[in-house]
């Protein structure tokens, strides 16, 4: 394991919780009411997606206008929660800390755009991060693989050597997309168990060494599949 790509939301820091206050305010908004189904279907999704999902399920046109005129307002909106404060999720604070002092790179890798992510590493901490991706800085978000293979690229450094750290359906497809394992420590919504993915009730607790035991339990067989690959070239 050569370097940790963490997620943001209900990753690092529970703000799962704020964008569900902000999602409910946008459908009052635009006079509908959010539903469990549709929450958790837009749980870690791209602005693009999150916004045609919304307005298919108000039974909106598909106005690209409209729609970005939405995400924006779901933007600031969440952005002014962001300000009041962000929840550690368990043990993330910790697990960054030792993975710091053990000099070990980190990018952050999310869907949320620059512009709020800053704001929310006002409360994270910048200095942990060697690289931030952002939603609107790749061509596509997650669950494609352009985020994470962006990140791997930032830090010079194959995907195959990156272990990801994820909570939700959406981000762990991305990660293992690009060539990540996957350690999965859900929040909001459960996640899919998967050959490259390795599920942990919570982040408390964990240390470098055991990401990185991780990461060859997941990895080791596609990596020697990699270098014989190599060889025969």
């Amino acid at each position: 394991m050569r370097a940790v790509l963490w997620d943001m939301d209900g990753t690092l820091v529970d703000s799962e919780k704020l964008w569900d206050v902000a999602m409910e305010a946008l459908y009052d908004r635009l006079g509908g009411v959010l539903t469990p189904e549709v929450r958790a279907a837009t749980v870690g999704g791209a602005a693009e997606n999150t916004m045609r999902i919304v307005y298919d399920d108000l039974g909106l046109p598909l106005d690209p206008a409209a729609m970005a005129d939405s995400a924006n307002w779901l933007h600031d909106y969440t952005a002014g929660l962001f300000d009041t404060g962000l929840p550690w999720c368990d043990g993330a604070r910790e697990l960054l800390d030792a993975l710091a002092a053990a000099a070990v790179p980190m990018a952050l890798v999310t869907n949320t755009p620059r512009a709020l992510a800053e704001r929310a590493l006002n409360t994270i901490g910048r200095h942990y991060f060697s690289a931030v991706v952002c939603g609107d800085e790749v061509p596509r978000g997650k669950p494609a693989p352009d985020p994470y293979l962006r990140a791997a690229a930032l830090l010079e450094l194959d995907p195959l050597r990156c272990l990801a750290v994820e909570d939700s359906p959406t981000g762990a497809a991305a990660a293992e997309a690009a060539g990540c394992a996957v350690l999965v420590a859900p929040n909001a919504i459960p996640v899919p168990p998967g050959p490259r993915r390795q599920q942990v009730a919570t982040l408390a607790g964990l240390q470098p060494a055991d990401l990185a035991e991780i990461h060859a339990d997941l990895a080791g067989p596609q990596r020697a599949v990699a270098g014989n690959r190599r060889d025969r070239t």
